[in-house]
């Protein structure tokens, strides 16, 4: 299941009338927890193993697993702390925040966490012992004080905070040094800030993060798991000097929150490096000359530079001296320099030789995203898969197989020496019915990924051949395959993949069952005991079992053979990370929804488009200010050159053209006659209405535009992007509020990588789990891959309505 199908769950499970009882519990699907102390109990909720948990008196009950199918309750004394966790699909581990906390509230009376040394390093005595110190507090005689095995404690609510009986003779107890939970207060930038304020610093309310309204932005809490996005408090997502949100202010986009800091110090901030790693964050070296060789600006100072990134607002960054650092979540090390002209560059600094091989070293977060949108698949169960895919079958990023963040595991390259577990490829080291991966989302433990098995009669998936139109994904007969995770499978598969027949879903032997049945389900296709998937079980269709210990089981239902379909080329795109200006030359018709828009009677290339289905084209509207006759312009599709335009091109001329009516640098163009979709002309997929992409996914821009100098004149050029989120775009040192909300920022701030003349009105497209999205049409810039110039795109989703409204009527 993935985020909006555990809501889901929870609503569904939570009583009437109550409030969320889990606000106090961390949950992880797909984990299940090896426990000890435990009890088993049935139950028919969620809610009700909560409230188990909470009443249990045999011992302390720290966690609970959910088993939804099986509608079972395990309640345990263990949490991920003191017990292995194992991947366990239909199970969701909530563990209760207090005991997995390491920081105190207030005095620390409720901390229960794990310390067990004084703030001079003398290890704790337990707190059951009698040796080398009597105790005055002991288990038995302060059974709610949590005074278990020698972790520090606060039972007589001392006002220095938890402390501990010393394993040293000659000193009895000492206080432990246990940072402040940033609830009401914030360490550093306020970047783990937790608390509950949700008012700016003027008193304005905060924009909830995941609306969109009033103001649309680019930080969504489903793409941002590890930054605590929840409801409308105050958080610190994007390395600002401190936490803040959207306001609700339609003219106040957003704004400071005032949260003070801790009195006491910060939690160690991990180990520090005196060479690159990751994006650099933890580097605390002494070079301070940038790429160019101008010498940096001390952090301290404000000229020749005013900046904000002082070493007050970032106490934490060690902003000493004028050394290279990255405060701010960028790309890399970098400084304000001393030339006046230039604002700020990168640093060059040397790369740790260790980074690939140490779990220690490796960032989920700045791992290549590599999934193939020409699906690849794996034989048999997938074990001897060693392809590039890196996402789950729900679209989450794979961590790597070498870290422990933010899921501690066993399966990693030591262990498993010949399961190729390089990068965070998806693979299968322990025999599971396909590749999988442990998810970058902490709430999300593994899924298996997004790939298909090969079919039998061969090893590779041969792309589909071309055809005059593209077919609908829903199938108008019944095939025995499924698409995606088989939600809609209605074939008549009814064994598990072990071979054993599936109970009926109206029979309740030999296993009873309430909450999957035709009656409760109506529209979930449960008829005799063909496998279904009525729960959209990210393994795909399932069915109780004909065997009296197994309650059910997955089925075995093949990946239905994909037809053309929008946003997936045939031949797999090149995604070239390299500094259309300083991209790379793509591979012939790996983007085949790009166009060329020429005069019809000249036929020289001006501007580009993207095809969105056979007979409609979405371009930029400066680019036909040439003249407002349709037959002044010309398409031309499935082109790689863009001179020796090569077999398979269609040029087809413009029959109608339609202006954005509110102004917006947005236009269609309707063809003459519909494009022929063969494997070099292919549309790409519009977004949802409104959809905002999320800050720092990478994009991809193709076109035929001006490379100032660089390499593959003439070819179709390609290059990868990040997006900017606009709050960002639009600072002093950037576009400085130029960018509006019906616009996107992409670039590299760092500069050499960009569109340029010539690629206006050409795509934006960012990849979205399985298919390429259609997001921005290059729209305008200050300059060609200028530095802190990032080039600007209509945003596609804002006038999704007026496409199709468009598109239905002509």
């Amino acid at each position: 299941m993935d985020h909006k199908d555990l809501f889901l769950v929870l609503l569904l499970f939570l009583k009437s009338g109550q409030g969320d009882p889990l606000d106090g519990y961390v949950s992880t699907q797909g984990a299940w927890l090896f426990g000890v102390t435990k009890k088993e109990l049935g139950t028919g909720s969620i809610a009700d193993c909560a409230a188990k948990c909470e009443e249990e008196t045999d011992f302390t009950c720290r966690s609970f697993q959910y088993h939804s199918k099986e509608q079972q309750c395990v309640i345990m004394a263990e949490n991920s702390k003191t017990s292995s966790v194992i991947r366990n699909r239909g199970v969701i581990l909530f563990e209760k925040r207090v005991y997995l906390s390491e920081c105190k509230t207030g005095i620390g009376k409720g901390y229960r966490g794990t310390m067990s040394k004084t703030k001079s390093g003398v290890t704790c005595q337990k707190w059951s012992a009698t040796f080398p110190h009597k105790p005055n507090f002991s288990p038995d005689k302060h059974p709610n004080e949590g005074l278990e095995e020698n972790y520090c404690r606060n039972p007589d609510s001392d006002e220095e905070g938890p402390w501990c009986y010393t394993t040293d003779p000659d000193k009895r107890f000492d206080y432990c040094d246990i940072p402040e939970c940033e609830e009401e207060c914030m360490h550093c930038s306020g970047e783990k800030y937790e608390g509950q304020i949700s008012k700016t610093m003027s008193g304005l309310d905060c924009q909830a993060w995941d609306s969109q309204s009033p103001h649309a932005h680019g930080y969504l809490p489903a793409k941002f798991p590890s930054k605590n996005l929840k409801m409308n408090y105050c958080r610190n997502p994007d390395g600002e000097p401190r936490p803040w949100c959207f306001t609700t202010d339609p003219n106040k986009r957003w704004e400071y929150c005032d949260i003070p800091r801790c009195t006491t110090p910060p939690p160690p901030s991990g180990p520090t490096y005196q060479c690159l790693k990751g994006r650099g964050e933890s580097y605390r070296g002494t070079v301070s000359v940038t790429v160019s060789g101008k010498t940096c600006q001390r952090w301290s100072e404000q000229t020749p530079q005013k900046h904000n990134r002082t070493p007050e607002n970032f106490p934490c960054k060690n902003l000493e001296e004028n050394y290279c650092r990255n405060p701010d979540g960028e790309t890399a090390p970098w400084c304000y320099t001393t030339d006046s002209k230039v604002r700020w560059e990168y640093c060059s600094i040397p790369s740790c030789e260790s980074s690939a091989s140490s779990p220690e070293l490796s960032d989920a977060s700045s791992l290549p995203e590599q999934t193939p949108v020409v699906q690849e698949c794996y034989q048999g169960n997938g074990q001897s898969y060693r392809g590039t895919s890196s996402t789950t079958i729900t679209g989450k990023k794979c961590q790597s197989w070498t870290s422990m963040s933010p899921h501690r595991h066993v399966k990693t390259p030591e262990k498993f020496p010949n399961a190729g577990l390089e990068m965070n490829y998806c693979r299968n080291p322990d025999a599971d019915k396909g590749p999988w991966c442990y998810t970058t989302d902490p709430s999300v433990r593994w899924e298996y990924c997004n790939l298909r098995r090969c079919p039998e009669t061969g090893g590779v998936v041969q792309a589909t051949p071309m055809a005059p139109q593209l077919p609908s994904v829903q199938a108008t007969s019944e095939p025995d395959c499924m698409y995606g995770i088989g939600k809609d499978y209605r074939g008549k598969k009814a064994t598990t993949a072990t071979g054993t027949p599936c109970q009926g879903w109206a029979a309740q032997e030999p296993h009873e069952h309430r909450l999957f049945t035709p009656e409760t389900n109506p529209r979930a296709g449960l008829e005799e005991n063909y496998c279904r998937n009525p729960d959209g079980d990210v393994s795909g269709p399932w069915c109780y079992t004909t065997n009296p210990r197994k309650l059910y089981d997955y089925c075995d239902v093949p990946q239905c053979a994909s037809p053309i379909e929008c946003g997936k080329p045939l031949v797999e795109p090149k995604k070239c990370p390299g500094r259309v200006v300083g991209g790379c030359v793509a591979n012939p018709h790996s983007w085949p929804w790009q166009i060329s828009l020429r005069t019809r009677f000249r036929g020289q290339h001006f501007c580009g488009g993207t095809l969105i289905s056979p007979e409609w084209v979405l371009t930029a509207a400066h680019c036909l200010e040439k003249s407002s006759t349709p037959a002044f312009y010309k398409v031309v599709l499935g082109a790689h050159e863009e001179v020796n335009l090569g077999l398979g091109v269609q040029q087809i001329e413009a029959a109608k053209l339609f202006l954005e009516p509110s102004g917006a640098d947005i236009a269609l163009i309707k063809l003459k006659s519909p494009a022929i979709i063969t494997d070099k002309v292919i549309p790409a997929c519009l977004p949802s209405q409104n959809y905002v992409v999320a800050d720092r996914t990478l994009c991809y821009i193709t076109g035929w535009g001006e490379t100032k100098g660089t390499f593959g004149v003439g070819l179709l050029k390609e290059a990868q992007l990040p997006v900017i989120e606009n709050k960002v775009c639009n600072r002093y040192e950037y576009l400085n509020g130029r960018v509006r909300s019906t616009e996107l920022c992409a670039g590299h701030l760092a500069g050499g990588i960009d569109s340029c003349q010539g690629d206006s009105g050409g795509p934006l497209v960012c990849f979205e789990k399985d298919k390429y999205i259609l997001q921005g049409v290059t729209s305008w810039g200050l300059g060609c891959a200028q530095p802190n110039k990032p080039g600007v795109y209509v945003r596609v989703s804002r006038f999704v309505n007026w496409i199709e409204e468009i598109m239905k009527k002509q």
